[in-house]
């Protein structure tokens, strides 16, 4: 099957399905490791190039065949076609839509369990140190509610082909590979909808549309929660932000624990998840008030006052300097970041430094097994 890869300017003759073999190097974010070829043996120095390649593992021998490329590249894509010497940590995909010019949703099928969380830490501990130059320790914490990595995905969405079956995309490409069983996914798992679905953390149920963010693990919203709660200590009394608060997840359990004296900020972009909020926060009354609006803008004109804590939940873009700074400016004594792309993380961790906050703790889950994603809980605080 050809691959459609996305558009964009050539810079010299392609270099599409030529196959090199070679030893493969570090894991790198995204999925890929690195792997250096020889482009052009006959020059001195050699000419070489370094070559994402996917379905591969840190130290085996390999045939690779590019996959996106052309002669003016920094860089090119590839896949490891053949495995010439295996890795000690290679298994056998259990899905049959894994591998090569297959199915793009996994990263690691190929990787056993463990070795999967050991590069998950690996890139998070590269993320901290080239962007925010800590040497931190990670590890990456199994999260109960999957079944040795498969069956834990809640919701599914779906591609289709022309003949009108369902399946997913090939990596980087439009192309619908036909999938009857996605081994990730729960039997039960839904796809997105309009409908309310109600789900329940810690004995408190919450109201969430079929089409917006809830975590997609069984076992994500339960065990965030209490990372958050016991990186915060949150006391009774105290004023906290809740920024990118969806539909109202950890502000709930925040006002529990600041009780009526306290007070509970949330602020949310998705006009629908703040409706949402208000129901599942309702029983708290004033004491917790739900704003809807983009956080930078929100934060640009309201709420200027101190806060002792804050909550960071952004997209995987993450939170960015001028929300970072907005953040600091309310002195919080903690901030808790959750977030699911650690190249953010470790950016806007350097961006706290500049302000004083230094990371005090770091927990990483292994919420979404099989794949390159892991999400981290980083807690950061001002000198006292």
């Amino acid at each position: 099957m050809s691959r459609t890869p996305r558009r964009r300017k050539a810079r010299g003759r392609s270099r599409v399905g030529e196959r090199f073999e070679a030893v493969v190097g570090p894991v790198a974010h995204g999925g890929h490791c690195i792997v250096r070829v020889t482009t052009d043996p006959s020059v001195e120095p050699a000419e070489t190039r370094v070559v994402f390649t996917r379905h591969a593992i840190p130290g085996e021998r390999v045939l690779l065949e590019i996959t996106e490329g052309t002669e003016g590249d920094r860089f090119w894509r590839g896949d490891a076609v053949e495995v010439l010497e295996p890795s000690p940590d290679r298994v056998p995909a259990p899905c049959r839509y894994a591998g090569p010019g297959r199915c793009g949703g996994c990263d690691f099928q190929h990787v056993s369990l463990p070795a999967q969380r050991e590069l998950k830490a690996a890139v998070v501990r590269e993320q901290l140190s080239r962007l925010a130059h800590l040497d931190v320790p990670v590890v990456v914490e199994p999260v109960a509610g999957d079944r040795d990595g498969l069956r834990w995905r809640t919701r599914v969405q779906y591609a289709e082909d022309e003949q009108g079956r369902r399946g997913m995309r090939l990596h980087r490409s439009r192309v619908v590979i036909p999938v009857d069983d996605c081994l990730i996914a729960r039997e039960d798992a839904r796809e997105p909808s309009p409908e309310l679905v109600h789900e329940s953390v810690l004995g408190r149920d919450f109201v969430v549309s079929g089409e917006g963010f809830w975590q997609v693990h069984p076992g994500a919203p339960r065990v965030l929660v209490e990372t958050v709660l016991e990186q915060l200590d949150p006391r009774p009394g105290e004023k906290v932000l809740d920024l990118y608060a969806g539909v109202g997840l950890f502000a709930a359990f925040l006002a529990e624990r600041v009780g009526e004296r306290g007070r509970v900020v949330a602020v949310e972009g998705s006009r629908v998840a703040c409706g949402h909020a208000r129901t599942n926060l309702g029983e708290f009354g004033r004491a917790v008030a739900v704003e809807a609006g983009a956080v930078d803008k929100v934060l640009a004109t309201a709420y200027d006052e101190p806060f002792d804590l804050v909550v960071l939940d952004p997209p995987r873009e993450g939170a960015r300097r001028p929300v970072v700074e907005q953040v600091v400016d309310r002195a919080p004594r903690a901030v808790a970041y959750v977030a699911c792309d650690p190249a953010a993380l470790a950016r806007d961790v350097a961006y706290f430094a500049e302000h004083g906050y230094a990371l005090k703790g770091l927990r990483a889950f292994d919420l979404f097994p099989m794949t390159h994603h892991v999400e981290c809980v980083a807690l950061l605080e001002r000198p006292a």
